[in-house]
């Protein structure tokens, strides 16, 4: 035999050895593992009642945005023959998946606070129903939205370039569902909603935020809108803006929640990159300019320019 082929035989079965030796030790890890898994304080979900799951909040999403913008985002042709059947497909399928998420998140919620029983499958058919039905409203809603991104930025070259491409409408997009969710008190859905569209875009809004129509977020990367953050009727923000609560104590979970903590913002304010504005009692009055990088924790009378004073710049 070849010498360089024993060799590479003797190479082989010594890398299988080694294998096979690690994989024996798995049982051990495996052990370790499912001890943990009873362990409370791990935070696990071991039920036979399953909990929300991502992915199909993510699938609900899909479809819902094919439903708010028909024949953006589906991936065949929708022409005025097919649209009811194209349509009729797309809510039949989410009435089916929203009914079912909705239907674990209440039931999650009634096991882990030992809540009387709400009837969650017909609870979830019954909510999932409701939300369809508000699907007219919140396209009006988002068709004002896609207007104020064409008409505030210069670059935008047409309302379908808004509609694919900016961050910040696909934000207001999943915002406004979820808001509507978070109304009809559905727990965990509408965060886990908002926090997917956090993660794609940089843009974080908590699903209690109120927000009126005419709504442009131009750029979004790092903006923030906290849990009770009210915001007026054609309101534009910059990147990096944060509308959120003053300093918290530890245990604010308990004492604050469901109180006002974040801002009010009116009609016609526009805020600029990197500007934070805090406190639940902080309103910022109508048609006032909020400039870059400054810190408002005070309220702010209507037509009213907050600026910061000019920098001295150092050459070296």
């Amino acid at each position: 035999m070849d010498a360089n082929l024993k060799e590479i035989q003797e190479t082989c079965k010594s890398e299988v050895e080694s294998f096979s030796q690690y994989r024996e030790k798995l049982s051990h890890v495996l052990e370790k593992i499912i001890k943990t898994s009873d362990n409370s304080q791990c935070f696990t979900h071991i039920d036979y009642e399953p909990i929300p799951y991502e992915g199909y909040v993510v699938d609900i999403i899909n479809l819902l945005r094919e439903v708010l913008f028909p024949g953006y985002f589906a991936r065949e042709k929708i022409d005025p023959v097919n649209l009811k059947y194209k349509i009729g497909q797309s809510v039949s399928v989410l009435f089916d998946l929203l009914s079912e998420q909705i239907a674990h998140s209440i039931r999650h919620e009634c096991f882990r606070y030992d809540l009387p029983c709400t009837e969650c499958e017909e609870q979830g058919q019954k909510v999932a129903l409701s939300l369809l039905e508000s699907i007219p409203s919140i396209r009006k809603k988002l068709a004002t939205d896609v207007l104020a991104a064409f008409d505030g930025d210069p670059a935008a070259k047409s309302y379908d370039e808004v509609i694919f491409s900016y961050p910040g409408i696909f934000a207001i997009s999943v915002h406004r569902v979820a808001n509507k969710l978070f109304e009809l008190q559905v727990p965990l859905l509408p965060r886990i909603m908002s926090e997917h569209a956090h993660s794609l875009t940089g843009i974080d809004i908590h699903p209690g935020a109120k927000i009126g129509e005419r709504f442009f977020i131009d750029h979004g990367t790092g903006v923030v809108i906290g849990e009770t953050t009210e915001i007026g009727k054609n309101v534009r923000i910059y990147q990096g803006v944060t509308l959120g609560a003053l300093s918290l104590p530890k245990d604010a979970g308990e004492k604050l929640r469901g109180k006002k903590r974040h801002p009010t913002i009116e009609d016609d304010v526009i805020i600029y990159s990197g500007a934070t504005i805090l406190g639940g009692e902080t309103v910022i009055g109508s048609r006032s300019v909020i400039g870059g990088n400054v810190w408002v924790t005070e309220s702010v009378p209507p037509d009213t320019k907050v600026i910061m004073e000019t920098p001295r710049l150092i050459y070296k």
